[in-house]
């Protein structure tokens, strides 16, 4: 009765996605992130000073998820928050120098993340873009 559990889309990903999230916590510690955090950084890595309403969309949390994190991060001296230039109303978030020298340890962590998949390169590849695809389609 009822659909199965196994058969769902919505199950497989969100219990890969659990699994995803603790297979990087051990990684992580050294870094002092969160996965959260680390999604946060990564995306600051591929376009520094950004206002937190472009930050927020592009890592797909809501700016009240993000304000929480952002202030962790800023405790850590990984990124400054200060104002856009020419609007004191937008909040800007950059990269503080150790924030940017963290990119080369973080690069090893996605690597050993991946690795723990167990997938390769091509299965990698189909699974980002079939994600991708729902994301699309979702939104």
């Amino acid at each position: 009765m009822g659909p199965k559990l196994h058969d769902q889309v919505c199950y497989g990903l969100y219990s890969t996605s659990g699994l995803i999230t603790q297979a990087y916590r051990s990684l992580l510690e050294p870094l002092k992130l969160t996965y959260p955090q680390f999604v946060i950084m990564m995306a600051l890595w591929q376009k520094d000073s950004v206002s937190v309403t472009e930050l927020a969309t592009e890592v797909g949390l809501s700016k009240s998820t993000m304000t929480p994190l952002l202030k962790r991060l800023e405790l850590l001296d990984y990124i400054n928050r200060g104002f856009l230039a020419g609007d004191d109303r937008k909040k800007c978030i950059s990269l503080t120098a150790i924030g940017t020298s963290l990119a080369e340890e973080a690069d090893k962590v996605a690597k050993q993340a991946l690795c723990a998949t167990g997938l390769t390169a091509e299965e990698t590849r189909q699974l980002i873009l079939l994600c991708n695809k729902v994301k699309s389609e979702l939104s």
